[in-house]
């Protein structure tokens, strides 16, 4: 099986950007310690920045938009399908329960 190269360094910078968006809504808040999200970005660790975003973003009240970026970089890695074959609840899970709350909510 051969890779595209190009469509997959595309998908990790489309991923990438919905990653820092989410983040920036992190920044500046008190008692929040975005430096293991920036590690794993810097590493390409898209889907552990993911994980640490979303257990990040679980207990505070953030807007709709913040779960909207990681629904959309949970897309990107196809995160969603693979939670389907997890018997256990992922951040891909926390995220969906998230993002219709927020819905909700608006």
């Amino acid at each position: 099986m051969t890779v595209d190269r190009e469509a997959l360094q595309a998908s990790w910078k489309q991923t990438r950007g919905h990653l820092d968006s989410a983040r920036a809504h992190l920044t500046g808040l008190p008692d929040i310690d975005l430096s293991a999200t920036l590690e794993f970005l810097e590493h390409n660790e898209l889907g552990l920045a993911f994980d640490c975003l979303v257990d990040l973003g679980d207990d505070l009240d953030l807007p709709l938009n913040f779960w909207r970026h990681l629904d959309r970089a949970a897309r990107e890695m196809r995160l969603y399908s693979d939670a389907l074959r997890t018997p256990h609840l992922t951040s891909a899970d926390f995220c969906r329960r998230h993002l219709a709350a927020a819905s909700e909510q608006e």
